[in-house]
């Protein structure tokens, strides 16, 4: 069976890597380019900085394209060996769909995954360092004057000793507004500081009107002491706290988990990083949901047709992600439950694929 399965793969690659070049072209030609240009006649930008924007960007659209591919290549191939009845003399020597879909199955699961971790170890990186360029190196707008839901995190070796969350920030006045302050130690949050506000004042955040409290290992308050005026333990500059503010797109999963936690703890709605912290994973799983629909639907009649086959597939794709798009705009909103609506597309589509394969077993 392995010589099947190799030739299965084969057919399948072709138009795999097809849809790659095809869908990222076209996410570049309407998107990225159209950026660059932007950039180009608006703000000067220089050639270096282009070029350098087109590769970062590179990343967050393969992640899309890969689902989009696997559903291409898994349609036109199981099409190509139908439209030769290879499948017929297949199935006739006693091997089930089920056997035949296998490899491609494999495949998908094998591309989900590796989707998976570009998206947590490549994208966020490249996405930051696209905004970098794009806001220092072209606009020349090197700090915005003020941000609001801050997050200032105080690490060593990889484990969080202190994070700071304040509502409101102006680098102009140096200031923070309703300042959350949490002490932690081996994993656990041992004392929890808040502040009416913190300046800035001779090379240090000084905070005013607080409250300490002290935790018990149980999460309880044991103690509760208050202040008119105290140093904030925190040692980064204005600038620097501009600076490492990121967007939702810009974070890795634990950084968004951290973020949720907490925007739930001020009582801030974190739909939107909810929203974005399960589509890293719901996205990627498309590779293998998609390889599902493919596969069956490549089965019908005059499928073997490329251009047939492209069309399917795109009409697909514009109802899974016009499915994503609307859920997901309700879960940033909390009209319905974040993680619900990032994982519906993919509930549905699984639904469809699961279906369809079982109707072309038979």
């Amino acid at each position: 069976m392995r010589i099947l399965d190799k030739y299965i793969l084969k057919e399948l690659l072709g138009p795999f890597v097809f849809g790659i070049a095809a869908f990222s072209s076209i996410f570049i030609g309407t998107n990225t380019l159209f950026k660059i240009a932007q950039y180009i006649t608006q703000y000067g930008a220089s050639i270096s900085s282009v070029v350098k924007l087109f590769f970062l960007s590179l990343p967050s659209i393969l992640v899309l394209t890969f689902p989009m591919s696997m559903l291409l290549g898994s349609l036109m191939a199981f099409g190509r060996l139908s439209g030769s009845s290879e499948i017929t003399a297949m199935k006739s020597g006693g091997v089930s769909f089920y056997r035949l879909a296998a490899p491609v199955l494999i495949f998908a699961f094998v591309v989900s995954m590796f989707t998976i971790v570009i998206n947590e170890k490549v994208v966020p990186a490249s996405n930051t360092a696209y905004n970098r360029i794009v806001t220092q190196d072209i606009k020349k707008d090197f700090n915005p004057v003020s941000q609001e839901h801050i997050v200032i995190k105080d690490v060593a070796k990889d484990e969080y000793q202190r994070i700071l969350y304040a509502r409101s920030f102006n680098q102009k006045t140096a200031t923070m507004t309703n300042v959350t302050i949490q002490e932690i130690e081996n994993d656990k949050v041992v004392r929890i500081e808040t502040a009416q506000k913190a300046v800035w004042d001779q090379n240090q955040w000084i905070m005013y009107d607080g409250i300490i409290n002290d935790m018990s290992v149980e999460g309880k308050i044991e103690r509760t002491l208050r202040f008119k005026e105290q140093v904030l333990p925190i040692n980064k500059d204005p600038e620097n706290i501009s600076k490492e503010q990121k967007k939702r797109e810009e974070m890795t999963i634990k950084e968004l988990k951290q973020q949720i936690k907490i925007l739930q703890m001020e009582k801030i709605s974190s739909g939107k990083y909810e929203v974005e912290l399960h589509q890293r994973v719901s996205i990627p799983l498309t590779c293998f949901i998609f390889a599902l629909i493919g596969s069956p639907l490549g089965l019908a009649p005059n499928r073997s047709s490329s251009s047939i086959g492209l069309g399917v597939s795109v009409v697909i794709i514009f109802i899974y992600y016009t499915m994503m798009t609307i859920f997901g705009t309700l879960g940033q909103s909390e009209r319905i439950a974040p993680a619900l609506a990032a994982w519906l597309p993919d509930i549905v589509a699984m639904t469809v694929g699961v279906y369809l394969m079982k109707r072309a077993s038979h």
